[in-house]
């Protein structure tokens, strides 16, 4: 799951560094973060989510624990970062994406799951434990729900449809990627698009 190459700056209380000294504080955070995402995606397809710790993601990410703490309370909260981060990567994609496609995320989302699928194959799997399944799937329901969100044919739907369909449309979504990244040789993306359109989208539209 590479996000590298998208960053949201938070700013912090006390004095304004200088710029060439924000820019360099920016740069040791971003390298920190990634360091702890990559240690995180590796030691859960080596050992599953349940035996990490944070002393385990340390030294794996040659990073001190107080540096840890500085950036995330706990290991969720560094498996939430991850999800944001590509959550933010798959809204850039989506603004490039076919405006009268029915969810602009999906193919950028199914581009990068294969793209990484060696990474998504530990996510998907039952080794990456239920608390990042969980994690996965409430990102493939909030995607859903901001797609529902800014398309006006669903602004009359009854109140609760469009929560059920975000749900309905993300569990169909997760248990394809599934089956997907279980295949010896996982086929093109558009293919899985096809597939999902067919699938699920006719459905949620009738």
């Amino acid at each position: 799951m590479d996000t590298r190459g998208v960053h949201v700056q938070k700013d912090k209380p006390g004095a304004t560094p200088t710029a060439s000294g924000a820019s360099s504080n920016d740069r040791r955070v971003r390298r920190t973060r990634e360091a702890l995402r990559e240690a995180l995606l590796s030691l859960l397809a080596e050992v599953g989510w349940d035996q990490i710790d944070v002393a385990t993601l340390c030294e794996r990410a040659d990073v001190g624990r107080s540096t840890f703490y500085l950036h995330y309370t706990d290991k969720t909260a560094l498996l939430r970062g991850a999800f944001d981060d590509l959550q933010a990567l798959l809204h850039l994609t989506a603004s490039d994406a076919d405006p009268t496609a029915p969810y602009p995320f999906l193919p950028g989302l199914l581009a990068h799951v294969h793209e990484q699928r060696i990474v998504f194959r530990s996510l998907l799997g039952r080794r990456s434990g239920q608390v990042v399944r969980d994690h996965f799937s409430a990102l493939l329901i909030d995607l859903f729900a901001q797609a529902h969100d800014g398309s006006a044919r669903h602004h009359r739907a009854r109140p609760g449809a469009d929560d059920a369909r975000s749900h309905m449309l993300a569990g169909c979504l997760f248990q394809l990627m599934v089956w997907w990244m279980g295949m010896a040789r996982p086929a093109p993306p558009q293919d899985i698009a096809s597939m999902f359109q067919t699938f699920a989208v006719a459905r949620a539209s009738a």
